[in-house]
């Protein structure tokens, strides 16, 4: 299937009204492109501080909105068949209304034209099996080969959830969480995404693992991992909601129940989460938190010690960091 693309340059402030404007002839929906910094909550809602250095707002934006093409080459808008001449011209005349009564930048048209794509799944192609350290982590789509039968195997699908294993900032938690885990752990995983921190625990022995994420594509991410993966549903609990802000969920999480609390989460997430996550752990429980890039490291570590907890090991990887503590 192919679509054509109507691509109109504008700026930011004009997003929202020339999406209003072109939904009412028929165009539904549209691409937005554009450098306008993340929210705080945007941040909050990621897993990890693997943000890339943004170009600076310049107020420009792109808009792209397409049109199905049919098998026999028609093109409909709103019903109505219509030529790509015909469509540019309907969309020009809108963006010239527009700039009577405000300003819309250039608002030029460029055409272009795309195949469909199967955007789920496409991105399987680039996720291939590999190691950390003495484990292979694997998806379901691969087979492991007859010398890797020996060793333990994680079968990770991280689907619409963040998390296959790849990223620094997931093994130096991983190698962490080996140190300090018996079979007695109760582990709280907070921005559990795919699960795959939880599940891996579950596999080196831990006894419970409850997990938090405020995306609810985590619970479907963690259930197929799960399975994948041999685990009991009752030896994971799965909750969505925000832990730093939300008392049900601190409540329905528990108070001062876990021996290890893990938190691979935006460094800037990390401030506000401490003082709160304190109050989950027992006496003794440690705090294994990652998702720092090094120029973090001393604000968390800050915040670490501010919340009354004793650093233990400050731990490296390429330029992410990782900060165990523990409640003392």
């Amino acid at each position: 299937m192919k679509w054509l693309q109507l691509r109109i340059k504008t700026i930011t402030e004009a997003e929202d009204i020339i999406i209003s404007t072109l939904y009412d002839i028929g165009l539904e929906g549209a691409q937005i492109e554009d450098n306008i910094p993340l929210t705080p909550l945007e941040k909050e809602q990621m897993f990890v501080d693997i943000l890339p250095d943004a170009p600076v707002d310049d107020g420009i934006a792109y808009l792209s909105f397409f049109i199905e093409e049919k098998e026999d080459g028609k093109l409909f808008l709103a019903e109505e068949e219509m030529t790509k001449e015909e469509i540019i011209d309907k969309v020009q005349e809108e963006l010239e209304d527009l700039k009577l009564f405000m300003n819309i930048g250039e608002g030029t048209i460029t055409l272009g034209e795309t195949e469909d794509i199967d955007w789920i799944n496409n991105w399987k192609q680039y996720f291939h099996q590999f190691y950390i350290d003495d484990l292979l982590v694997i998806p379901s789509w691969e087979q492991v080969s007859a010398e890797d039968q020996d060793k333990m195997v994680l079968h990770i699908d991280p689907g619409t959830a963040f998390g296959t294993g790849m990223h620094e900032t997931t093994q130096l938690c991983i190698r962490q969480m080996k140190k300090y885990l018996t079979p007695d752990t109760v582990l709280l995983d907070v921005g559990t995404g795919s699960g795959i921190l939880g599940i891996l625990a579950l596999m080196y022995g831990a006894k419970k693992v409850v997990g938090t994420d405020l995306d609810p594509c985590a619970v479907d991410a963690v259930a197929d991992n799960m399975k994948n993966n041999g685990i009991r549903p009752e030896d994971f609990t799965m909750m969505i909601g925000n832990i730093i802000t939300e008392k049900e969920v601190q409540d329905k999480v528990g108070y001062e129940c876990y021996d290890i609390v893990m938190a691979n989460i935006l460094a800037d997430v990390l401030v506000p989460l401490t003082p709160v996550i304190v109050n989950q752990m027992k006496k003794g429980a440690v705090y294994i938190t990652s998702g720092i890039i090094d120029d973090k490291e001393d604000t968390v570590v800050q915040a670490v010690e501010a919340a009354g907890l004793k650093v233990l090991e400050v731990t490296y990887q390429g330029e992410w960091v990782s900060v165990t503590a523990r409640k003392e």
